[in-house]
This record gives C-alpha cells, structure tokens and sequence, in this order.
C-alpha cells in the first residue's frame, strides 16, 4: 500500500509530464485549426474547386489532431510501441464497427479524385435531386429545388449511377403536344415551331423539331424537341408549354382528353 507522502511523490514527479502534455494538447489542437485555415487560405487562391477545398481542409485538420494526441500521450510516457499496438487493437475494433464510416471516407476520397461533380452542379443520386453544396469527409449536402438539404453517404453515392445535369453547357426540352384526331396537324406543327423560332433562348443549332410522336387512344401527341443553353430549361419549359396552350385555343386547335363511348343495350 501506497502511504499519502509516496502519492505525492508520485504526483509531483508526474506533474512536469502532465502539465507538458496538456500544453502540447492545448496548443497542438489550435495549431492544427490554424494550419488548417491557412491551407484553405491557400486552396482558395489558388482558386481550387470549393469542393476539394472543403473536404482536403477538414481531412487535415483531423490528421493533425490525431497526430496532436499521439505526442500528448508520448510525453506522459507511454512506450510508443505499445501505444501502436493499443491503437492497432482498437483501430481493428472500431473499423469492424464502422465499416460504413470507412466506405464513405473512400467514397468521398474517389469523388474528389475523379471530379464526379463540382459545387453547383445539379444533380440526381440516390433517389434525390438537388445543387452540390458541400462534400465533407463522411457525407455529400445537396440542396433540392424546394430549398431542403439532404444529407447523402460518399460510399453508396460513389458506387452508384449519378446523374449530372450541368455537365453540358446545353440541353434538349423534351415537349409532347396531344391534339385531336380530327385537327390539322401540319397547323399545329407550325405553330410549335413558329413559338420556337420566336424564342431567342431556343438555339438554332441543332434545329428545333417537331414530329407525330404517337397515335395514342384519344390523341395525336406531337413530340416537340429544342436545345437550350443549361440556364434557360426550366423558362423555356414553362414559357413554351403556357404559349403552345394560347396558341391552340386562339386557331382552334384542341387538346382532347381521354374519352370512353358507353352503350346500352336493352334485352
């Protein structure tokens, strides 16, 4: 048994080791936000991709955390070896537990390496559609159209199909025109493309189009095709399908909707 003079002892010969420890702590862990910071300083002018930005800073700053508490725990004087060895143990215990941490760290680590997508871009993944905000170690943030954030995993998102829309500088809007058997279709054809050509977002080239698309039930649709730069879609989708509508009304064209002829027969 240890008497109350050997307790102290002990603690006043740790103390130097303690108080060591905890300032390299203390002062390691602002080091490491600092170093951090400037790094982003840095990436940010050398105007590096927001994306790749976030997630390089945030995985330094961990790293040099780590490396923060490895010099703590060396100073109280702990042998390094076994101290290795502890952290092997648990790093063993750990990535048997979070065997999906580790897949999204890869999953973020393949997305800034291959440049699957940038901040801004619109994307589809995962069931969701919405802008890049951010890509942090574990996770991707996208922000949908209605202005909500969702939160998705790097590891299912980089092993899955992901669909860029702002890739391209231009893209086609798909319409489909439903008229009756009865209208004139080269009519209706002309006025497609007569709102087309008056549209100065609608690109000349590829040339707009418009063809019978299907001879439906109760309907022939057209299906109406134009290119557009990335910034004009939704507009011109919109606009398009309001003055195709006016337009039909005005020259008596009409826009049938599905209709069933019921007879009665008496026995």
């Amino acid at each position: 048994m240890y008497d109350l003079d050997s307790i102290i002892q002990m603690v006043m010969a740790g103390l130097p080791k303690i108080i060591g420890a905890i300032a390299v702590l203390v002062i390691g862990w602002i080091a490491a936000n600092l170093i951090a910071r400037m790094f982003n300083s840095s990436m940010k002018k050398r105007k590096v991709d927001p994306i790749a930005k976030t997630f390089l800073t945030s995985l330094i700053r961990n790293l040099l955390k780590i490396a923060v508490v490895i010099s703590a725990v060396s100073i109280l004087g702990v042998e390094m070896a076994s101290f290795v060895a502890i952290l092997a143990a648990l790093g063993f215990a750990v990535g048997l537990a979070l065997q999906g941490s580790l897949s999204n760290f890869a999953g973020g680590v393949l997305i800034i390496l291959f440049r699957l997508f940038k901040k801004g871009d619109f994307v589809e993944a995962q069931g969701h559609m919405g802008s890049v905000e951010k890509i942090e170690i574990f996770h991707t943030t996208l922000k949908t159209p209605q202005n909500q954030i969702i939160i998705i995993p790097n590891g299912p998102l980089a092993n899955s199909s992901i669909k860029n829309f702002s890739v391209m500088p231009t893209r086609r809007a798909d319409f489909s025109f439903g008229i009756g058997y009865e209208d004139d279709f080269e009519k209706a054809k002309k006025i497609i493309l007569d709102i087309f050509s008056k549209d100065k977002r609608v690109l000349k080239d590829p040339a707009a189009t418009a063809r019978v698309g299907e001879l439906a039930d109760s309907s022939v649709n057209i299906t109406a095709r134009a290119w557009v730069k990335q910034e004009d879609f939704w507009p011109v989708m919109f606009d398009t399908t309001e003055k195709v509508k006016q337009a039909f009304d005005k020259k008596g064209i009409s826009i049938p909707y599905p209709q069933r002829d019921v007879h009665l027969y008496k026995k």
